[in-house]
């Protein structure tokens, strides 16, 4: 991806990150009554990530799980068992992250690119696949193909999928291929299907 086209998707990160953010703001508002009434704490958490060169942003979801930011270890057994039928479905639909297009605006993600991921992951990975270090080279996203193929990763096998995915999207990168895997997202965002 040459120049003048990381300055137009950059554009268009700032136009539609903004723009999203507008016009879902009374879903964002409907979304935080639904989980605090339904549990205690914040509707939204924050939680280290490592991004674009390795260096560490502050990425915010909808709280979904209990506790995640603790014991990353052990999210998929305890976490996603206790969740409500409300945060089973905005995951499912991928609503839990609407709040990263405040990410997005601020440029710490972009709309496609590999999903950030958390040092204790990151660490586990390079143990396995040292290439991990090529995903640096990017802006991480909301999206990307991989997202689409894998979902959530809860096993090193999917990470380890997710990274090679990643790492050839980096080759191939492109506009139109960001285009796509929008357009594959919102349809995977409708239906709660995967790709």
């Amino acid at each position: 991806m040459g120049c003048v086209q990381r300055t137009v998707k950059r554009l268009f990160d700032i136009v539609f990150s903004l723009a999203g953010m507008i016009i879902l703001s009374p879903v964002y508002l409907v979304i935080a009554i639904m989980l605090k009434r339904q549990k205690n704490g914040p509707a939204i958490f924050s939680q280290e990530r490592i991004g674009y060169r390795g260096k560490p942003f502050t990425i915010y979801k909808f709280r979904t799980m209990s506790e995640p930011e603790k014991e990353p270890q052990l999210v998929a057994k305890s976490s996603i068992g206790q969740s409500t039928k409300t945060e089973l479905f905005l995951r499912e639909h991928h609503l839990d992250e609407l709040p990263q297009l405040w990410n997005v605006l601020k440029g710490d993600m972009s709309f496609v690119g590999p999903r950030p991921e958390r040092r204790f992951y990151i660490d586990k990975i390079m143990a396995n696949d040292p290439s991990y270090v090529l995903i640096y080279e990017m802006r991480p996203g909301l999206t990307s193909e991989a997202t689409l193929y894998n979902g959530y990763t809860d096993t090193m096998e999917k990470m380890l999928i997710r990274l090679h995915m990643d790492t050839d999207y980096l080759k191939r990168r492109s506009l139109a291929l960001d285009a796509s895997i929008i357009a594959k997202t919102f349809i995977s965002i409708v239906s709660g299907k995967k790709f």
